[in-house]
């Protein structure tokens, strides 16, 4: 059966159908890109709501839903999908967070699953069969606490404390 398989290009990210229609947060996570001592492993590539899906039928004329991404590699991208979150204010009213920070939110929860990998390869190199992010998701909750980290600590981190 192998003459009927087709190869989809790596820009067409396979996604669930219901997926496809929803407004939710896309996602898109860089690994193994950051040079140096740092001390993030992920970088946030891009975050959006707007979104290009097409869909293409196999030979039985079953549809398959892709999201279209321009530049993803599957070597160092990951992406994911993340409804509309919200935070309190000092009022006490919710606020919708944007997407950079609903980002950032996923990228410190999964930072401890990112496979270690150089950020070059070979020409002939074939691509590994293990993600990028490899962390097991939790499928039932019923609240999610996150903390976030005060803007002003983030900014200004004290390096290492040394006594006088």
């Amino acid at each position: 059966m192998g003459i009927f398989r087709r190869k989809v290009p790596s820009h067409l990210i396979p996604i669930h159908p219901d997926n496809a229609a929803n407004k939710d947060w896309v996602i898109l996570l860089e690994a193994s890109t950051i040079v140096g001592p740092s001390p993030e492993r992920l970088r946030v590539a891009r975050s959006m709501q707007e979104r290009k899906v097409v869909k293409k039928y196999n030979i039985l004329l079953r549809p398959k839903h892709f999201l279209v991404v321009e530049g993803f590699n599957p070597r160092i991208h990951a992406l994911y999908f993340c409804p509309q979150l919200y935070r309190y204010d000092s009022e006490k009213k919710l606020v919708p967070l944007q997407g950079d920070e609903i980002a950032r939110l996923i990228a410190q929860a999964v930072e401890g699953g990112v496979t270690e990998r150089r950020p070059w390869y070979d020409p002939q190199e074939k691509l590994s069969d293990q993600p990028i992010i490899n962390v097991p998701m939790i499928s039932e909750f019923d609240t999610v606490v996150v903390e976030m980290p005060n803007a002003r600590n983030t900014a200004n981190r004290p390096g290492p404390r040394t006594s006088p």
